[in-house]
């Protein structure tokens, strides 16, 4: 791995890296200026998310600090994804100072910090394309009916060997599979790179460990409220493709990029709070589910199809999204079944929680988890009543017994999820018109290039056939 040093700064030697504070929340600008003086940051990353789930980021050096915390530093929207047309490009950068971090190491030419951001209009108005502020309006709604969402992601990933030349190839590093060790499993080095790297900006992470695919890994972080999360899962998501970068592999977060193997999903845990008390758990309850629990997982199934369309975003998403490879394919919920949609994990009390089992890592962090919260309110609002838990092997029932559970099956390409989503009206008032309308046209272009396509698989299948 390469470790290239950087030469002192000029401002003085400033402190090692580990005496930089790990929690930053509550700092103000000032309290930035004099870390940023005191620690010698030579570069601010501004991060910003794109409506396709990409990370941007616009970058200064350290002179240009104060004017980045006054939020003045400007860059052209026109060039982002889903983001302005030409005549209306400029968009300013508005930093969380929360979220100021400084990286864990400094071999890309001095040290560096960042910090997320918000968009924002010229004339200082919130961008009604920015997905971060899109899950904040849903997290105020939450609020305003007196919940505060909790959620925790597990976002899996590959890693995949460089060619010669550096091209991506579809080589895993390891043959490994669930829970294996070394030698089987090569990718202990690089995980623990990416736990201390995660670790030193402020994440507690749980769990670390080899998934069920040959070059699949899964590394768990402790749940935090919704905007918490999202802006960790964009920060991880960073992390893990720089370790593997400066290892010389590729990571990716690609839902199925290997046929016949296990795809990547992105479980989400989620739980209302009210106070300091899970709003879902009532021990004298039917399951100790209480009715705010029923009614949200209800509206996570009856708003199933449309969710799909961001949960799922890739042509890809749909490849993983099949019988077979523990991945759901029907909208129900369960105790124990794992193929259904939603499933209610074992722990009672304060960790009462239901899992969304069909998002996958390629999807926006911040849209996804505005559109899950929006669907588990909506149930709320208008008290749904909860359809029977699946217990039994939904493969084996008959199609009247189907009916019964009333279990519909979740989307099977992009095509059919983006036609429920535009059929639901509560999904896509929680991204707004713009979002809405920049993501369709979007996908519907992907979808296109991917029909402009012809896999060797058709060859093989039909050129001899036909």
């Amino acid at each position: 791995m390469a470790t290239k040093k950087s030469p002192p700064s000029s401002r003085g030697e400033p402190p090692p890296l580990s005496e930089f504070p790990r929690d930053t929340t509550g700092a103000t600008k000032r309290d930035i200026l004099k870390l940023a003086q005191r620690f010698g940051i030579d570069f601010l990353r501004l991060q910003f998310t794109d409506i396709l789930g990409i990370n941007k980021n616009v970058e200064v050096p350290h002179h240009q600090i104060p004017k980045a915390l006054d939020g003045e530093i400007m860059f052209d929207g026109s060039s982002i994804e889903g983001f302005v047309r030409i005549e209306e490009s400029d968009m300013l950068l508005e930093p969380d100072l929360d979220t100021f971090r400084l990286l864990p190491y400094e071999d890309e030419g001095g040290r560096v910090a960042w910090l997320i951001c918000d968009i924002k209009t010229p004339n200082g108005e919130p961008f009604e394309g920015c997905t971060r502020a899109a899950l904040k309006h849903q997290v105020a709604k939450a609020k305003k009916m007196g919940y505060i969402m909790h959620a925790g992601v597990e976002a899996e990933f590959f890693i995949f060997q460089k060619s010669a030349s550096g091209e991506a190839t579809l080589s895993t590093h390891d043959a490994g599979g669930y829970f294996d060790l070394t030698p089987v499993d090569e990718g202990e080095e690089i995980r623990r790179v990416i736990v201390n790297d995660l670790e030193h900006l402020g994440f507690e992470v749980e769990a670390a460990h080899h998934e069920v695919a040959h070059g699949q890994h899964e590394i768990d972080f402790r749940y935090a409220d919704a905007l918490t999360t999202a802006d960790r899962l964009a920060t991880f998501r960073f992390v893990v493709r720089d370790v593997a970068n400066r290892f010389g592999f590729l990571a990716s977060f690609m839902p199925k990029p290997i046929a016949g193997q296990n795809g990547s999903g992105m479980h989400t845990h989620q739980s209302l709070f009210k106070g300091d008390k899970n709003a879902f758990w009532n021990k004298r309850a039917e399951y100790e589910l209480s009715a705010v629990a029923l009614q949200y997982i209800e509206g996570l199934l009856r708003h199933g199809r449309a969710l799909c369309a961001i949960t799922n975003p890739l042509v890809n998403s749909y490849k993983r999204l099949v019988p077979g490879y523990e991945a759901p394919v029907n909208i129900a919920w369960s105790m124990r079944n794992r193929s259904p949609m939603v499933r209610i994990p074992d722990r009672r009390g304060s960790g009462t929680r239901c899992e969304l089992r069909m998002p996958d890592p390629s999807a926006n962090p911040y849209l996804s988890l505005a559109v899950q919260l929006a669907a588990g309110l909506d149930g709320i609002d208008n008290k749904f009543e909860a359809r029977e838990p699946v217990n039994r092997n939904i493969w084996k029932m008959s199609h009247r017994e189907r009916r019964r559970f009333k279990i519909d099956e979740l989307p099977r390409d992009l095509h059919e999820a983006l036609t429920a989503l535009t059929k639901d009206k509560v999904i896509t008032d929680a991204l707004g018109s713009h979002i809405t309308e920049r993501f369709l046209h979007a996908k519907q272009e992907e979808i296109l290039q991917y029909n402009l396509q012809v896999s060797q698989w058709e060859v093989e299948t039909y050129l001899r056939s036909y």
